[in-house]
């Protein structure tokens, strides 16, 4: 006699760390809390080691010191996945935005940060430049200290890339442990590892919906990631993956006024202002999360050369008009994929 039944539906949490939204998602439902508990400790630890907005963090830490200085294997890992964003994107994604970051109003937790405030001032300068950053790390990475030397003035910012690492990070390591599928969202950062779930289809793949997010600020300051009309939502699409990662950046969320000016997240390395861009999100997916995030970012910065950019680069990606244009698609993304609002 042949029993058939259901595949087990996978099993998800989701709540909040590194100041964006966390979701966890497991093919095998019994090893959530198991998994939870370990994305939880590595989120704390990426957190204490990278955060730009902690005075107490090592990374804080090391951008106020002078000379040569030891850091962990987890920050050498992180800054190392900066620098070779920004070696991949000649310098459009950069480390040492942070003191530009600070310059527009963007220095500390969003959350916390004022919806509207006075004009500020601002100089057209070029950031430090990735360059500047000298990190040595032993050839096998655990035999020997990571030093790292920074030029006097260099405030480290690895929001750009940091996530994304942390995701890949993540989903790999709770794959082998829980030895099922995984996936790991933070933000708009994506990552999947190990088998993914059978859907009752037959198809196994992790389902993924890509959408537009308007962080709203209401007048007492307080930012919600829940949007308040289709409008605000903008277009959506529903892809699936099997491995591999997926990241939206974009000038739609994380935004603020100062001034009368509406000021965003992603800096223009050329300037140390916010990017002049005609999208308003860009999703890309890649063979992980970080190499994803890295293409979207610096695509929002390439401006109308963005679509040649991932199409010569083989990465499939979305574009979204920040004027309501038709959307942009580069070879690989299924175009049939978009859903319509009701």
């Amino acid at each position: 006699m042949t029993i058939q039944t259901e595949p087990l539906a996978p099993a998800g949490a989701e709540w909040r760390a590194l100041g964006c939204s966390v979701r966890l998602v497991v093919a095998d439902p019994g090893k959530l809390d198991l998994c939870r508990t370990r994305l939880t400790a590595w989120l704390d630890a990426v957190d204490g080691a990278c955060s730009r907005f902690r005075r107490d963090s090592e990374i804080s830490t090391v951008c106020r010191a002078t000379g040569p200085v030891q850091i962990s294997p987890l920050l050498a890992d992180a800054l190392a996945a900066a620098i070779r964003a920004a070696r991949l994107t000649d310098g459009l994604v950069d480390p040492t935005v942070g003191a530009a970051m600070a310059a527009v109003g963007y220095d500390r937790d969003f959350e916390l940060m004022e919806p509207d405030g006075a004009p500020i001032r601002v100089t057209l300068r070029p950031v430090p430049g990735w360059h500047l950053v000298d990190l040595e790390r032993p050839a096998d990475g655990v035999s020997g200290p990571c030093i790292l030397r920074l030029r006097e003035g260099i405030t480290l910012d690895l929001g750009a890339t940091a996530k994304a690492w942390a995701a890949d990070s993540a989903a790999t390591e709770l794959a082998k442990v829980a030895e099922c599928g995984v996936l790991v969202a933070l933000g708009g950062d994506i990552a999947v590892a190990g088998q993914p779930p059978l859907r009752s289809d037959g198809e196994r793949c992790w389902r993924i919906t890509v959408r537009d997010r308007t962080d709203v600020r209401t007048a007492a300051g307080v930012a919600t990631e829940v949007p308040q009309s289709p409008a605000e939502l903008g277009p959506e699409a529903e892809i699936s993956i099997t491995d591999g990662g997926l990241a939206t950046s974009g000038i739609a969320s994380r935004r603020w006024l100062r001034g009368g000016d509406l000021l965003h997240h992603i800096l223009d390395p050329r300037t140390g202002l916010p990017a002049a861009t005609p999208w308003r999100t860009v999703s890309v997916a890649a063979g992980n999360c970080l190499d994803a995030n890295t293409a979207s970012t610096a695509a929002i910065l390439l401006g109308v050369k963005a679509p040649a950019w991932l199409t010569m680069h083989g990465l499939p990606a979305r574009l979204v008009p920040e004027n309501g244009g038709p959307i942009v698609y580069t070879p690989g993304w299924p175009r049939d994929a978009e859903v319509a609002w009701a």
